[in-house]
């Protein structure tokens, strides 16, 4: 007798072959039997008129912190996924040296918009290396799987100190240092190396990340550790100034280490032939033998803005900032207020407010018609002419006028929707491109990062939803293709073999997904972080069980209370 049997579900294998119905049997946490008729279960579930798949694993998360204090890791485990990887974009926490555990908070709340007082209340710094934090993230009880990169921008800081600060150049010896760093990181269990080289990510006061311009020697130093070890990969968001000689260290990367590069790639607003070029230095990279890849995101990146999220149209405004200060029952009745909202409305962008916001808020204070209404369910692919701009000319009002009212109108829970990446051409067909190239990886959902202006860890849900049920404006994908992209795609490239398969031996990691009713729900901001630290959250309706190791830990959409999750360590797989 099985320990569970799912009987007669529409199986979508991962594989992606075509889908199949039949029964599928779990002994213990692994896979028994697959397709046809099997044996009796002690539990047994009706799949009738279900889709069978194998957990999400989510390649490009940000619960370096999260995952020390909260077991469920939601909202990513809510959307399906049972192994999630952080450690991306080159921020963490190990290795680390106490006097400069504030700097590594100081380096997440810039980069990934996680509160710094959020993590120093969460985090208990029960570790100093790399190793020694795999092994306290071992000791959390927790719903779905866990995995870790290694991070530069702590190792830089671990080896040089102030100078990674000011980032000097890496002498040989620092070089050395960080290279038997990142071999001692890959032999406990790391999955790879992450890097940023981007303009865009800055501290809390504004100054560069410390490895923004590590030189080649440096990159391809630390690299070496990956091959010397044989496991991991090497990846990076990268501005691309001098594509060419990016890409150059790019591919002797890949051929002197033997293992993957990858790196975020997404439209730009500002360069709409720029992912084009770079998938052509991708393609050429491969036909040379570099295996070098793009991770793409699904939709388009957008931050959401409201009267209580971090940002919003109205926060350079110094009335609206002032206003921003107080408790949201009282902040809404000032809003409401006719004489503050012509201040708010008449008054000039504060050059001095803006000088300590991130670049984009110029953006989000004035162009109308890249901001949308967020609507229940979400649309993120809105029509151009659903614009706050083409709106309020319809209303006969000033845009900025058009968004307050609207704001205000609710009960602070409003939201509006902007658009920063993968929208250059006001509809998806880039991402369409991107997502069928087959030298792309699915990733950047961001699960746990960006908290007050992002909420992508529902991507996987997304997927399936507008990719392959309800697209409008385009061409749709098939189903199998898009389950495959999420599970044994992005497990394959790391070396999580044992699972993104519905495969006998494979780990028993599965959804029973009610495709019909699958839906996603407005982002709402909930109040669950340490010290009582805000992030969006988003449900959704139709995951009728999520399964990790064999085990239900989501029915229905509640929590099951059991905990069957672990570390993952690419060394013991």
């Amino acid at each position: 007798m099985h320990d569970l049997v799912i009987r007669g579900g529409t199986l979508v294998d991962g594989t992606g072959r075509p889908a199949f119905s039949g029964d599928l049997a779990v002994d213990g946490d692994r896979i028994a039997a697959v397709g046809g008729k099997v044996g009796p279960g002690r539990r047994e579930v009706d799949a009738s008129g279900l889709l069978v798949s194998p957990g999400w694993v989510d390649i490009h998360t940000h619960y370096d912190g999260q995952a020390m204090w909260d077991p469920e890791l939601a909202p990513s485990s809510w959307h399906g996924a049972t192994t999630v990887m952080f450690g991306n974009c080159g921020v963490g926490f190990a290795p680390v040296r106490p006097k400069d555990r504030e700097c590594l908070i100081d380096l997440m709340e810039g980069v990934e918009d996680i509160p710094g007082i959020v993590l120093a209340e969460g985090l208990k710094w029960n570790w100093e290396t790399f190793p020694e934090y795999l092994d306290a993230l071992e000791q959390v009880p927790r719903t779905i799987d866990v995995a870790a990169q290694m991070p530069h921008h702590p190792l830089r800081v671990y080896v040089m100190g102030e100078r990674a600060v000011r980032r000097e150049l890496a002498t040989s010896d620092d070089i050395e240092a960080m290279h038997l760093l990142t071999e001692e990181a890959m032999r406990a269990g790391a999955f790879g190396f992450t890097t940023s080289r981007t303009e865009s990510h800055r501290t809390t006061t504004g100054d560069l990340v410390p490895a923004r311009n590590a030189a080649p020697e440096e990159l391809l130093g630390i690299g070496k550790a990956l091959g010397k070890v044989g496991t991991g990969a090497f990846g990076m968001l990268n501005d691309f100034e001098d594509e060419a000689a990016e890409f150059t260290w790019m591919r002797k990367q890949a051929h002197e280490s033997g293992r993957p590069v990858w790196f975020l790639l997404t439209d730009r607003n500002s360069d709409p032939g720029r992912w084009r070029r770079l998938m052509g230095e991708v393609r050429q990279a491969q036909d040379e033998g570099a295996a070098v890849m793009a991770q793409v995101c699904g939709r388009a990146v957008g931050v959401i803005l409201g009267l209580m999220t971090s940002l919003s149209p109205f926060t350079p405004k110094p009335t609206f900032a002032e206003i921003a200060k107080l408790p949201t029952a009282e902040r809404m009745l000032r809003l409401r207020d006719p004489a503050v909202r012509r201040a708010i409305l008449d008054e000039p962008i504060s050059e001095k407010l803006l000088s300590i916001l991130p670049p984009l808020q110029r953006v989000l204070a004035t162009e109308w018609s890249r901001i949308f209404l967020l609507s229940d369910p979400p649309d993120y692919e809105p029509e151009p002419d659903c614009s706050i701009a083409a709106l309020a000319a319809r209303d006969g009002k000033a845009p900025a006028e058009y968004a307050y009212d609207y704001l205000v109108d609710g009960d602070g829970d409003r939201l509006l929707y902007f658009p920063v990446t993968n929208y250059a051409s006001g509809d998806h067909e880039p991402i369409r491109e991107m997502l069928t190239d087959k030298h792309t990886l699915l990733g950047l959902g961001d699960g746990g990062a960006h908290v007050g202006v992002i909420c992508d860890a529902s991507l996987p849900t997304f997927m399936l939803t507008h990719w392959v049920r309800d697209r409008k404006r385009g061409e749709r994908l098939p189903l199998e293709m898009i389950v495959k992209r999420q599970t044994s795609a992005t497990a394959d490239f790391f070396g999580l073999h044992d699972r993104g398969r519905l495969e006998v031996g494979k780990r028993a990691d599965i959804n029973l997904i009610d495709y019909a009713a699958l839906r996603l729900h407005i982002p709402k901001l909930a109040y669950d972080l340490p010290a009582g630290g805000k992030r969006l959250v988003q449900r959704v309706d139709g995951y009728v069980m999520t399964i990790v190791a064999g085990t239900p830990i989501f029915e229905r959409g509640h929590a099951t209370g059991a905990m069957p999750g672990k570390l993952v360590r690419s060394t013991r797989l």
